[in-house]
């Protein structure tokens, strides 16, 4: 990969904890694999009075506690601290980014980082719009030859308003090949191998399509509840929160057509068609296809709830979802009445983030009996906890009986490629200052999105029924179920797959 131009980062939000797990332990693995110049300069910018040393020392702490290659080269680390500064302001404040501007010439001079500038949005989202505003007004006449790239964290916009509102502000400033709205999804390894396992492997293109494949099913779990984040979270909800960005990512990666060139352009162009092909789902029929649910009273995974309505921050009336369950029908030749169904929430079993498309069973079962059960064909896009593929096979018990097994043909990137796949942040950060949009979300596509979406908000919003209650530690309530059994389907758990252990007697 090719080392990245020199330039300065400007992190946003600079002592909140995406900067601290994720952002500064990305910056110190590309410069250990020598991705970024060594004209580089990081600037930490937020609310929190601090100096330039005791940013530094933040920052050292981050990278000892969660970056990736373990131990810490403190020759390098060394030299990355001397290049990192602590300017402490408003997000609004015209003469705080006045002084930030100050801060980033002095360091064009000291560093050569050539007036190129990298700033990262890594704060609420309402502080878009003075911080956009702010830097589209300090630092619109850039250097001759010099660029200027924003990243922008999610959510963007909660609606489709708010993102056509956010787009036009962010086009009066920067051109769209300047803007990189982020999902870290998208820089996860298994996320980007879907085209290549698609297009570069002959024996599924042909199977890709509604002749062959039952259902697609998407699953995003967590295992926690919303913690200290429930004022936040009350106002967005997992349809908001997750389905928008990550599950729609995920969907629109299985469910597009070929791109006619591998470049950003092409690939983005396809996942907007997805997003323009779903069904639109009438005000009437949402509650058939769309369960909400809220997680209740109990205790899962290690940690005690008093519920989702008694969490600190969260009206007692709420009818915030922390569950959705949903079915799509992305109506294009490709996919002609084959189902899409998405479901995500917190307090569930298990922390997992997987795609499994299942296929369609042969036209005669020759070995159905009631001692042999036959089980369908899936295939499994693991994006999280373990990176991989697994391919489920029926196949024979070795023994007198005829008994039949799943059996699965296993990928994972850490067994086959014996190394750590690296960070999703490291990935992204190396290609926004590369200027690489191929994993970012374009001005349309975050808009289509809301497209889909904004009806279903409506409706709830005018709706009196409430979000179901379920218990931590279920996948959910019971109509999340029903989604697919009234259509004769089941949700799958790889876990429910015992592997063999034995042969039979």
């Amino acid at each position: 990969m090719p080392t990245a131009s020199p330039c300065v980062l400007v992190i946003f939000g600079a002592s909140g904890d995406l900067a601290k797990r994720k952002l500064i332990p990305a910056i110190y693995e590309l410069m250990r694999e020598k991705l970024i110049s060594e004209n580089f300069a990081l600037v930490g910018f937020s609310r929190s009075p601090m100096s330039d040393d005791e940013y530094r020392k933040e920052c050292r702490e981050a990278v000892h506690s969660f970056a990736r290659t373990k131990p810490v080269d403190e020759a390098l680390w060394k030299k990355i601290e001397s290049s990192a500064y602590y300017v402490q302001g408003d997000y609004g404040s015209a003469d705080d980014h006045a002084k930030l501007a100050k801060t980033l010439a002095k360091l064009d001079q000291e560093k050569g980082t050539q007036g190129n500038r990298l700033f990262y949005l890594s704060t609420p989202p309402n502080t878009f719009e003075p911080i956009i505003t702010c830097l589209g007004e300090q630092h619109r006449n850039a250097a001759a030859g010099s660029w200027q790239h924003i990243i922008i964290e999610k959510p963007f916009g909660r609606d489709l308003a708010s993102a056509k509102s956010l787009n036009n502000l962010l086009h009066k400033y920067f051109s769209e090949e300047q803007v990189f709205r982020i999902d870290h999804y998208l820089g996860k390894e298994t996320v980007q191998n879907l085209m290549v396992m698609r297009f570069a492997n002959s024996i599924f293109e042909p199977m890709w399509n509604f002749r062959y494949i039952d259902h697609v099913q998407i699953t995003v779990s967590e295992t926690l509840g919303v913690g200290s984040r429930g004022g936040y979270y009350d106002k967005s909800g997992a349809l908001r929160d997750m389905v928008q960005n990550h599950l729609f990512q995920l969907m629109a990666l299985v469910a597009m057509e070929p791109p006619a060139v591998l470049d950003a352009t092409c690939i983005r162009d396809e996942k907007v068609k997805v997003y323009k092909s779903i069904r639109v789902i009438p005000p009437e029929q949402v509650e058939e296809n769309f369960v909400r649910g809220q997680y209740s009273a109990g205790e899962a995974n290690g940690q005690k709830t008093p519920g989702y309505r008694a969490e600190k921050g969260v009206p007692a009336d709420s009818r915030t979802e922390t569950f959705v369950a949903l079915k799509l029908h992305v109506d294009n030749w490709r996919w002609s009445g084959r189902p899409f169904y998405l479901r995500t929430g917190k307090f569930l079993p298990q922390k997992l983030s997987e795609i499994v498309v299942r296929f369609r069973s042969p036209p005669q079962t020759l070995f159905q009996t009631s001692a042999a059960k036959v089980y369908p064909n899936d295939l499994i896009i693991r994006v999280q906890p373990e990176e991989g593929l697994s391919w489920r096979l029926n196949a024979k018990v070795p023994g007198g009986q005829l008994n039949i097994k799943s059996v699965a043909l296993d990928f994972l990137y850490s067994k086959t490629f014996n190394c750590e796949a690296p960070e999703a942040y490291e990935r992204l950060i190396h290609d926004a200052i590369l200027g690489e949009q191929t994993l970012f979300i374009r001005a349309d596509e975050a808009e289509a999105a809301w497209t889909v979406l904004d009806p279903v908000e409506q409706a709830w919003a005018k709706s009196k029924s409430e979000p179901q209650p379920y218990a931590p530690g279920s996948w959910g309530p019971p109509k999340a179920m029903e989604l697919l059994e009234r259509d004769g389907r089941q949700w799958m758990h790889t876990t429910e797959v015992e592997p063999v252990v034995g042969c039979a007697d």
